[in-house]
């Protein structure tokens, strides 16, 4: 069946192309750097070592605890995911107080509370303060730790293991991390199904025992509470944890720098597009003198849409959606630069050396006044902005505690910022922007992305998901002699049911149930084909009826979102036109089709076959085993941006007779949704009328 369901992406990335046209490079002229006016936190320490800080705001009838144990980082070795499985038995209940009940007083009372591996939270309304507390200090102080909770929560981190592990954000993630730190590090070591299983419920104890405890512990408080009573109140709760002996240990050293700059590729062959993660490591620490000359400096390399990696990558090539740039600090002195993109396969190459130059590019050059003065507002924007936020003058106190920082380190922070010159930042990218000296993880697909790279003069080395040095994967297997595409597409044309029956189906109706990443809507669509070449979707929303459309009346066609219509790309018009809308694989020329290779697709081996109509080249990919379509590849321009869509097809089910595909799932740049098919109906429910 034909590729059709792709197209609906165009609406979703008209609407975010068009909100990206907006100009946000034009700043007011910078007036003097103010001191900002920082409420200082009252502090009291408890007899156990618990420091608190406590912000009285009384603007909103609201509070919240957050209590910090202030460990080194922790290595757990062979039994990595051990710290993310005792937070999530944590906070189940005491031993005074049963899960249920806990839970239930929780919700009873309007409130949040949660515990992580080092820290805790509780708020809600301030009427409540009080319980809050000491649920809080209970749930710390007395945790109900069970064996069945425990299995639950190892169940639980195994099964999102696996689901992660097809995520080439999060494998690029992983092995970025692995690399740069050393899987020995507690920034590098990642778990694994074996170390998750490795993990025992008495570990889970034995994590609480040696390094849960207020000897190095700080709780901060905001919000409309008095102070004297709340103090009062902290001592009758957090007073009774009693001080424990936790385990002493060293932070081991991180990996080095490379000695040159290199590739190190993962292939993943289900990657619609690579994932390109630059890095170093870093020695920077919050108070070293040029530590805002690093933030800046990064700020005008990757913080947003006016960073040189966003414009070139973006705007100027249009290789990606988004191109960003981090640097962190850190009091151990072991942090990482980063430079990232998602770009497409067929750019990868090109994308190394573009950001390659912009890194080199504001080491050899002064910033621009103007660039220099902009970056500098906008990032001062967004500290000001972070003020409003009634935490953020106990974490500045937390900051100073912990980091040893001057006591008028944020007072002065804009005026800092201000001061920073055209060769401070020259002079921290040399420092910390190590382009001769970098890690360019890749994670992509690679038969599409290895012989780009491999033509750069940086030396490529292979990894597996887990971070094994390899050899280099072989990418493609031999074709079977003297078999062509037309065989391929036979094959599939008989395997769903033959030409004879077919060559019957002139309109189908699909009903199908939609779920697009990050969008919280329950949505259904009405898809509607109709043969030669007319198509019609229409995506509605629960509550709100059809809330995007798209149509082909077989000569022309749009889409329309919002009672705006835009007309479809003219790639894409070019396509529809040539191609039949039902079962195209019965209609394609020898000339058209050619067999390309046999590639993994989800793990198994596929028929690559190229289609070429009138210039415009796509990829329809066929089972191996069952010669079933598995997946297909497009690319075509909209609104000056190339976009590549890959949608894969599964579940299929007898309808009538042909086998048709129920499941199917579109990743476009960064967007990503599934169609559930509901029902699927032949010569049935379909007008021309439709397609208008």
């Amino acid at each position: 069946m034909k590729s059709k369901i792709y197209t609906i992406l165009i609406i979703l990335i008209a609407c975010m192309q068009a909100t990206a046209q907006v100009d946000r490079t034009k700043v007011p002229e910078p007036g003097p750097a103010p001191k900002i006016q920082l409420k200082d936190p009252k502090t009291f320490d408890l007899d156990n070592g618990i420091k608190v800080f406590v912000v009285e705001d009384h603007k909103l009838p609201r509070v919240t605890y957050v209590l910090r144990i202030d460990n080194k980082p922790i290595t757990e070795g062979d039994k990595a995911g051990l710290s993310s499985i005792f937070s999530d038995v944590m906070g189940n209940g005491t031993t005074n107080i049963s899960k249920e009940k806990f839970l239930e007083e929780i919700d009873f009372l309007g409130g949040s509370l949660s515990i992580g591996a080092q820290s805790a939270f509780a708020g809600g309304l301030s009427r409540y303060s009080k319980r809050f507390l000491e649920l809080m200090a209970d749930a710390v102080i007395n945790p109900l730790l069970t064996e069945e909770e425990f299995q639950k929560a190892k169940d639980r981190a195994i099964e999102s293991f696996k689901v992660d592990e097809k995520s080439v954000e999060n494998i690029a993630g992983r092995i970025s991390s692995a690399l740069s730190f050393g899987t020995h590090h507690p920034y590098g070591e990642f778990a694994t199904e074996e170390t998750l299983n490795n993990v025992k419920f008495e570990d889970v104890k034995d994590f609480y025992g040696s390094y849960y405890s207020p000897n190095n512990a700080y709780l901060v408080v905001i919000g409309d509470v008095d102070f004297s009573e709340v103090k009062k109140d902290i001592k009758n709760t957090f007073g009774k944890w009693k001080k424990s002996n936790t385990r002493e240990y060293d932070l081991p050293a991180p990996s080095d720098n490379v000695n040159s700059t290199e590739i190190d590729f993962v292939d993943m062959p289900n990657a619609v597009q690579s994932n390109i993660i630059l890095t170093n490591n870093v020695s920077l620490q919050m108070n070293d003198d040029d530590y805002f000359a690093a933030l800046i400096a990064n700020f005008i390399l990757g913080g947003g849409g006016t960073g040189y990696l966003f414009q070139n990558l973006r705007e100027d090539k249009g290789y990606t959606y988004g191109a960003y740039s981090s640097i962190g600090a850190s009091r151990y002195k072991t942090s990482r630069f980063t430079a990232t993109a998602e770009v497409r396969n067929n750019v990868t190459d090109s994308s190394i050396v573009e950001m390659l130059k912009e890194i080199k590019r504001l080491q050899d050059e002064p910033v621009s006044k103007n660039d220099l003065e902009n970056a500098k507002a906008q990032y001062s924007g967004g500290f000001i902005q972070a003020l409003e936020n009634p935490q953020t003058p106990a974490n500045f106190a937390l900051n100073i505690e912990l980091n040893n920082l001057d006591d008028d380190f944020y007072s002065d922070y804009l005026a800092k910022i201000k001061a920073v010159t055209a060769e401070d930042v020259q002079n921290a990218a040399k420092k910390y922007f190590k382009k001769d000296n970098a890690r360019i993880i890749v994670v992509g697909k690679g038969s599409e992305v290895v012989p780009g790279i491999e033509s750069l003069s940086i030396p490529v080395n292979y990894y597996d998901k887990y971070a094994n040095k390899v050899d280099k994967p072989s990418f493609n297997k031999e074709i079977p002699a003297g078999l062509t595409a037309e065989q391929v597409l036979q094959s599939y044309i008989e395997k769903v049911g033959g030409k004879d029956e077919l060559s019957k189906i002139n309109t189908v109706l699909e009903k199908a149930n939609v779920s697009i990443a990050n969008v919280p809507l329950t949505l259904s669509a009405d898809i509607k084909v109709m043969s030669p070449n007319k198509e019609s979707i229409e995506m509605s929303a629960e509550g709100m009826g059809v809330v995007m459309k798209q149509k082909f009346d077989g000569k022309t066609g749009y889409t329309e979102q919002q009672g705006q219509k835009i007309p479809l790309p003219e790639d894409a018009v070019k396509v529809k036109l040539k191609e039949k809308a039902i079962f195209p694989e019965m209609h394609y020329l020898p000339t058209e089709v050619k067999l390309e290779s046999i590639v993994p697709v989800d793990g198994k081996d596929a028929y690559k076959i190229s289609v070429n109509l009138d210039g415009q080249v796509s990829y329809r990919y066929y089972d191996v085993s069952s010669g079933l379509l598995v997946q297909t590849q497009s690319t075509f321009k909209a609104n000056g941006q190339e976009l590549q869509t890959i949608t894969n097809y599964g579940d299929y089910r007898d309808v009538d007779g042909i086998l048709f595909p129920f499941e199917l799932k579109v990743q476009s740049g960064p967007q990503n949704i599934n169609f559930n098919l509901s029902s699927v109906t032949f010569n049935e429910g379909v007008s021309a009328e439709d397609f208008e």
